[in-house]
């Protein structure tokens, strides 16, 4: 989701033990950067996809958007809260529309 950087943030996220991000290192603070704009791209390319692809099947649909969470989650272990806050959202709303789903 474009603006939306709490995934994965240095700002505002912990490392993995806890501690605050600021005791991280430049280089993990890169790798975190590189990591939420890959997540960010991704998102995009899956929403983008899901809305505009008219041949693509609700099931299809369905596994596109599991998967991107199994991504996500894979990137930012972390962070299922986040993705369920930010991301899950927006597809619900999405199959919603384009499937017509009560």
């Amino acid at each position: 989701m474009k603006g939306s950087n709490e995934m994965g943030n240095p700002e505002h996220s912990a490392k993995a033990d806890g501690s605050p991000a600021e005791d991280q290192t430049p280089e993990q603070l890169v790798e975190e950067s590189r990591k939420l704009r890959r997540l960010q791209l991704m998102m995009d390319m899956v929403i983008s996809v899901l809305g505009q692809d008219a041949s693509l099947t609700i099931d299809e649909a369905a596994k596109m958007a599991a998967d991107s969470r199994r991504a996500a989650l894979a990137m930012f272990p972390d962070k299922e809260l986040a993705y369920d806050l930010i991301y899950k959202p927006r597809l619900q709303r999405l199959m919603r529309e384009r499937y017509r789903i009560m």
